[in-house]
């Protein structure tokens, strides 16, 4: 597929993808989301990145997504137009997901940022859903992963009254995880660098475990973790990270 509105990177084993229709402060639309999902599906397909950072280009993550396409649809229409397909597809990706989040992630931006692992945030960002000023709400996940995130109480905030946050809330709300004073892709890139080094059998497993807990109850949880904590043992990269341990050198971690 030939990318027309975003940009792959990739540096070792580090993928990133810069979401960049900048005329529109790179607000998502169809195109936009259909190549995210084919870029997505190639790191699982051929496993050649072990972390993946999206940021946006020109000074903003997104903002929100093209509303002029979606005035006269039928709702058929708006679920054809909805991107759940490739957000979910992004939440289970097996490796890392860091959104860097620089000016404005607003709805669909900011739902896309929610299907990540870890969102690290600009001094300038800023954050939340406008959809219901618009007569509709979150409709990509938003109203289902922000609870699960910050806690009902605030997503009901958020949600209902479509004001934006500013980046030191989203940290006191834990709806991201750092905030830095230059920009984020420069600390997501040193995040990513770290993560690359742990195992990705592993990391992978406990991306699978945590997305599991967190829609079901705690007794099948746990029961889960027990169970892939387990199988674990028959990977190599859990003989290396022992004995490497033991022998007090550098695992060399090889993904088996």
């Amino acid at each position: 597929m030939e990318y027309k509105n975003i940009l792959v990177h990739q540096k070792g084993n580090i993928a990133h993808v810069v979401l960049h229709r900048p005329e529109v402060l790179n607000a998502l639309n169809r195109s936009l989301v259909d190549e995210l999902g084919h870029a997505v599906g190639k790191i699982v397909r051929e496993g050649f990145a072990r972390v993946l950072i999206i940021s946006g280009g020109d000074g903003n993550f997104a903002a929100g997504a093209d509303v002029a396409p979606m005035v006269d649809l039928a709702p058929a229409e708006a679920e054809a137009f909805c991107f759940n397909d490739v957000f979910n597809e992004l939440e289970a990706l097996p490796v890392p997901v860091i959104a860097a989040i620089s000016g404005f992630a607003l709805g669909g931006g900011m739902e896309l940022a929610l299907a990540c692992d870890f969102r690290i945030c600009g001094k300038n960002a800023k954050m939340g859903f406008p959809e219901i000023k618009l007569g509709i709400f979150p409709g990509a996940g938003g109203t289902q992963r922000l609870p699960r995130l910050v806690g009902v109480g605030r997503a009901r905030e958020m949600i209902y009254l479509g004001e934006t946050i500013d980046a030191d809330t989203a940290l006191q709300y834990g709806l991201c995880s750092r905030v830095v004073t230059g920009d984020p892709v420069v600390e997501a890139l040193k995040m990513a660098a770290t993560l690359a080094t742990r195992p990705p059998v592993a990391l992978a497993c406990a991306k699978g475990v945590i997305n599991l807990g967190m829609n079901a109850g705690l007794r099948e949880g746990i029961a889960h973790e027990q169970t892939a904590w387990a199988e674990l043992f028959l990977t190599a990269d859990q003989k290396e990270g022992m004995k490497a341990f033991l022998e007090k050198r550098k695992a060399d971690y090889q993904g088996k």
